[in-house]
């Protein structure tokens, strides 16, 4: 299975445990995006989320966003992808 980006199963775990992270944490579960895109870097994650969600993603000084950071990037890391979260409004 082979993803437009072209890491392939790779980017494929690192989007599924973001999926799984970012349900985990909201409420609206309809508001949920993610887009991945190829960079020189590796492959980067915007994760966007409901309005009313945003706070509980973020949460006190970012220290859920860096959580859900740091797994994401041990999954792809796993399967040898450098990959990046960024959180969009």
């Amino acid at each position: 299975m082979a993803n437009e980006d072209g890491f392939g199963n790779a980017a494929g775990s690192a989007q599924a445990v973001l999926q799984y992270l970012a349900e985990s944490f909201t409420d609206d579960r309809s508001g949920i995006e993610i887009i991945s895109s190829r960079g020189r870097n590796g492959l980067t994650l915007e994760l966007s989320v409901a309005p009313n969600d945003m706070g509980k993603v973020i949460g006190r000084r970012g220290r859920t966003a860096q959580a859900i950071r740091t797994v994401t990037r041990a999954a792809g890391a796993r399967d040898g992808v450098d990959v990046r979260v960024d959180i969009v409004d």
